[in-house]
């Protein structure tokens, strides 16, 4: 995991300027998004429903100062079970 990690902070660092506004993609269990949400509370956080509404598609757009505050959310999300970032 910790190989991923460095390799994304690589990409990250090599083709953003910082400060950037990122776009973070979820589909999460309906029943979990908002776990989701309020890791993302300071944010407009978009919902999209699944056609049976199982799940649900999320969109946060984040400004982000460095590579580091992309990981950690991203990182935190990973804790919400059945998530899936796109």
């Amino acid at each position: 995991m910790e190989d991923k990690i460095e390799s994304f902070r690589l990409k990250l660092e090599a083709v953003t300027v910082w400060p950037t506004l990122y776009m973070f993609k979820f589909i999460v269990p309906a029943e979990d998004k908002d776990k989701v949400k309020d890791i993302f509370n300071s944010h407009e956080v978009k919902e999209r429903p699944s056609r049976n509404g199982k799940y649900v598609s999320l969109t946060i757009h984040m400004l982000a100062n460095s590579a580091e505050q992309i990981i950690d959310k991203y990182l935190e999300t990973y804790k919400v079970k059945g998530i899936i970032a796109l």
